[in-house]
C-alpha cells in the first residue's frame, strides 16, 4: 500500500469517527420533528419562519433541491424540514466552520451572535447527564449544553434582535428541540470500565451497520441525509399523536430529564450489558427502540410548535416581531 492510499484510509477513518459524535437523530429524524411541528403552525407563523430561513447562508443550496413542480406550500414545508439539519450540515469538511465536542475555555452559555459565529458548537447538541448502574462516582457536568442553548435561543427569538440573528436562533431551535428528545443526547453512563462515561453511547459497540449504540438510536426511524426529505415526510406523516398532557410541558429541562429517564429504563437494558460490547440489538429491543423514537419525535414536534408560537408571536394577520 502506497503512502497516498494510507493517508486516504486514515482520513476516512478520522472523518467517520468525527461524524459519529454529537449527532442526535439523523437527518430523517430531525426533519420528521420539523414536519410534525410545521403542521401545527398557522399560515402566519409558517410564513414568518420561512422569511427567517431565507436568510440562512445555505438557503439557495436547499432551494436547488426542491422539485420544480412542487407547490409553494410544499416547498416551504421542505425548506422548514431541511433547515432543521443545518447545525449538522456545518460539521461537514470544508463547511468553513470549526470546533469539536468540547467548549472553549470561557464560552458563556448566552453566546448568540448569529451567522458571524463560525463555530460548529457540537457541545450545544447534548447534555451529558451522568448516571451509574454500578455505583461509580459521577463527574460534574460541563456546559453550555443543549438545555442552556434552547433557553437562550427561544428567548432571543421573542425579542427585538435583528432578523439575521433570529434566523440563526431559529435553525438551532429546529435542531436542538429534536436533540433534547433523543435519550442518548441527555445521558452519559459512568461505570468502572468507563469512569469518564460512554459518551452518550458512542463508546458502546453494537453489531450491524450502526456500529455503536448512539448511532443505532439516531437511525431508529430510518437513515438518510438532508436531501432525502421526502423520506422524512413519510415518517412524519405516520407518527403517532403525542400525549397531550406531555406536549404542553414548555420546560426544556423537563424534556432532558425525560430523555435521561428513558436512557435508564429503555436504552441501557438487555441485551445492553455493563461493558463496552459488542451487543446484538435485533428483535424486541429494535422494535421497542423504534416505537420510543417515534413517540419522542412526535412529542418534540408538538413542543417545538408550541415554542415557536410563543417566540414568533404571530397574530391572525402578521407577526409582531
Amino acid at each position: 500500500m502506497n503512502r497516498a492510499s494510507r493517508l486516504l484510509i486514515a482520513l476516512v477513518l478520522v472523518l467517520s469517527f468525527a461524524s459519529s459524535k454529537a449527532v442526535a437523530w439523523n437527518s430523517i429524524g430531525h426533519m420528521s420533528v420539523a414536519y410534525a411541528a410545521y403542521q401545527r403552525l398557522t399560515p402566519a407563523e409558517q410564513a414568518r419562519a420561512i422569511a427567517l430561513l431565507k436568510l440562512n447562508p445555505l438557503y439557495s443550496e436547499w432551494e436547488k433541491q426542491l422539485p420544480a413542480a412542487a407547490s409553494d406550500a410544499d416547498k416551504n414545508l421542505y425548506v422548514f424540514m431541511i433547515a432543521a439539519t443545518w447545525p449538522d450540515q456545518i460539521k461537514a469538511t470544508g463547511s468553513g466552520y470549526t470546533g469539536n465536542d468540547n467548549p472553549p475555555q470561557g464560552e458563556l452559555a448566552t453566546l448568540n451572535v448569529g451567522y458571524s459565529d463560525k463555530g460548529m458548537h457540537k457541545y450545544w447538541h447534548f447534555i451529558n447527564n451522568p448516571f451509574s448502574q454500578d455505583g461509580t462516582e459521577l463527574p460534574a457536568l460541563k456546559g453550555p449544553s443543549v438545555v442552556d442553548k434552547i433557553g437562550v435561543f427561544r428567548q432571543a427569538l421573542a425579542t427585538d434582535e435583528t432578523d439575521l440573528v433570529k434566523s440563526y436562533d431559529l435553525v438551532w431551535l429546529l435542531h436542538l428541540v429534536g436533540d433534547v428528545h433523543q435519550p442518548l443526547h441527555c445521558s452519559n453512563r459512568i461505570s468502572k470500565t468507563q469512569p469518564r462515561g460512554d459518551d452518550g453511547g458512542n463508546l458502546v459497540t453494537v453489531d450491524g451497520p450502526s456500529k455503536d449504540l448512539h448511532a443505532f438510536w439516531d437511525g431508529a426511524v430510518g437513515d438518510g441525509e438532508w436531501k432525502d426529505y421526502m423520506k422524512a415526510v413519510k415518517v412524519g406523516a405516520a407518527l403517532p399523536a403525542p400525549d397531550a398532557s406531555l406536549a404542553g410541558d414548555t420546560k426544556e429541562a423537563d424534556w432532558a430529564a425525560e430523555s435521561l429517564a428513558l436512557a435508564k429504563s429503555d436504552v441501557y437494558v438487555a441485551p445492553i450489558g455493563s461493558g463496552v460490547g459488542p451487543y446484538n440489538l435485533a428483535g424486541d429491543y429494535t422494535t421497542k427502540s423504534e416505537q420510543i423514537a417515534e413517540g419522542r419525535i412526535s412529542l418534540a414536534g408538538a413542543r417545538l410548535a408550541n415554542l415557536l408560537k410563543t417566540a414568533l408571536n404571530c397574530g391572525t394577520q402578521a407577526c409582531a416581531n
